[in-house]
């Protein structure tokens, strides 16, 4: 089968010998811009790309050959899905491949905003033993609202109940099974809700679905997770809540630019951060990479 695979971004290894064993060409170049990916497109009918790679019209245009696209990874926004589509070529992504990754880190920003673990190592460093000063808070019997309740919120809602946690979720669609979370509407979870995680993608619906008056409607001691997408959560308005009190702490692993740059909401001492790294696990890459070739071979092999 003399059908060739463009690898635009790193994938686990095994997906690379998985392709290479089912009689594909592969070849690896990574950090190729717009205009080099669309002059070196034409003789590929695979590609495979995650989100820092933009697949837009022109590229789809060059690509007189391709025949599908694998994303390892959740979101498509990198990707012109519905042009690609028109064009007879398919677009996959691993949806569930990282979830467990994304829900673990949720309850990693969870522990480290109640038990003040950044400004006890900080402390420590700078030779301070502040312990009377960290008065902490236990997870066990707080409410956690969960915002979009898909693969994901799910994972994250049965680590939350196993910790004893009160779990409400919402979502735009029905859930037929919802245990062990409560479905309720969206002005609850902002009412109700010790911890609020998102777990929704940005598009219009979703563009700054929390902001000013949102915020003005949480439980002051209330801590936000955002592990979503950027642009979900206003930062502007976050960065007033915070400072003014409104809400008690924040966590972001996702940005509106990024890398977020000088970013005010990294001022603050009531705000942790990490630079996207939901799925960045060793095993949820492995997942995704794999995945994302069993689809990218089963496609090509059925397209002959």
């Amino acid at each position: 089968m003399d059908k060739k695979v463009l690898v635009c971004n790193p994938i686990a290894d095994e997906g690379i010998e998985m392709l290479e064993e089912a009689g594909f060409e592969v070849h690896q170049e990574f950090g190729m811009s717009k205009e080099e990916l669309t002059k070196m497109v034409p003789p590929y009918h695979a590609m495979i790309v995650r989100g820092s790679t933009k697949v837009r019209e022109p590229t789809l245009d060059a690509a007189e050959n391709l025949e599908v696209i694998g994303r390892p990874g959740i979101g498509l926004d990198n990707i012109d899905v519905d042009y690609a589509k028109d064009k007879g070529i398919a677009v996959y992504n691993t949806p569930t491949a990282t979830t467990i990754s994304v829900a673990e880190l949720v309850f990693t920003h969870m522990f480290a905003a109640y038990r003040d673990i950044v400004a006890g190592t900080n402390s420590l460093r700078e030779g301070k033993w502040i312990k009377k000063e960290l008065k902490s808070n236990e997870i066990y019997g707080k409410t956690l609202g969960i915002i979009g309740y898909g693969n994901i919120g799910h994972e994250v809602a049965k680590r939350a109940d196993a910790f004893g946690m009160k779990v409400i979720a919402y979502d735009v669609v029905d859930v037929e099974d919802p245990a062990p979370a409560k479905m309720v509407d969206l002005d609850t979870i902002i009412a109700e809700s010790d911890f609020i995680t998102l777990h929704v993608p940005h598009i219009d619906s979703t563009h700054h679905l929390l902001s000013t008056e949102e915020f003005k409607k949480m439980k002051k001691s209330v801590v936000l997770i955002d592990c979503s997408r950027g642009g979900v959560v206003d930062e502007d308005a976050l960065y007033e809540a915070l400072t003014d009190g409104e809400i008690r702490f924040a966590s972001k692993d996702v940005f509106a630019e990024e890398p977020p740059g000088d970013n005010p909401l990294l001022t603050l001492d009531n705000f942790h951060a990490t630079p996207h790294i939901g799925g960045q696990t060793l095993e949820g890459q492995a997942r995704a990479g794999t995945q994302a070739a069993e689809k990218v071979i089963a496609e090509l092999k059925k397209r002959g």
